[in-house]
């Protein structure tokens, strides 16, 4: 057996990388008409569009996002696919040539009223949320702050905060703490707490669990 390296790190985990400030995208990726977070990745061969990333926020590749609000922390993997572009199924004809009708040739401009019918489906997602591979979160959906999307699932209903979905379409398979405990933590909401507050509450991250968390750290009422 022999222990390979090679080729040059293309994720922001490698050993000896940082990421900073600036956002890194990767170069076979594209971004257009967005905004990006402090902290943030986007990995190889991704698009996003018209969409908002929360700081500290990373998608690691092979993602399409598009009309997105993702809040701050959340943790996007491979293949995950967001708010993908619903068809006109009660028009005669589903295909792109109704609204995109000048790139195949036809005399009308594009179809500016369903593109617009598309930004008002927004995908809206919270804090610290994680979406795993291959899943689809479908036009319109809202995830609360602190839930878990399993790898494949096909998100087509809201999802409380804290919640844990599986499934297609996906269904709440159990919850991460109960909602009273989930109320507190969304009155932490330690996701909007400053980079120093959060360097010296790392040893807290790494040790207590949700429920020793949020006794710590709980404001007073």
């Amino acid at each position: 057996m022999q222990r390979i390296n090679c080729g040059a790190p293309t994720d922001p985990w490698s050993t000896g990388r940082q990421l900073s400030r600036a956002p890194e995208i990767d170069p076979t990726s594209w971004v257009r008409d967005s905004d990006f977070g402090d902290y943030t990745y986007l990995g190889p061969r991704s698009n996003v569009i018209d969409s908002t990333l929360g700081d500290f926020s990373y998608a690691i590749g092979d993602n399409q996002i598009t009309h997105a609000h993702i809040g701050k922390f959340c943790n996007i993997a491979t293949g995950v696919r967001i708010n993908p572009g619903n068809h006109p199924t009660w028009r005669a004809a589903q295909h792109h040539f109704t609204y995109r009708s000048a790139s195949h040739g036809f005399d009308a401009a594009d179809d500016a009223a369903f593109f617009e019918w598309r930004k008002q489906h927004a995908v809206h997602i919270g804090a610290d949320v994680w979406i795993g591979h291959n899943a689809t979160v479908m036009p319109g959906v809202t995830i609360g702050d602190g839930a878990a999307i399993g790898s494949g699932a096909v998100v087509t209903h809201d999802v409380p905060p804290y919640a844990i979905v599986v499934g297609v379409p996906a269904r709440v398979l159990r919850t991460r703490c109960d909602p009273k405990l989930a109320q507190t933590l969304r009155r932490i909401a330690w996701w909007d707490w400053s980079h120093a507050q959060i360097n010296a509450a790392l040893p807290d991250f790494r040790a207590l669990d949700l429920a020793a968390f949020a006794a710590k750290y709980a404001p007073a009422d």
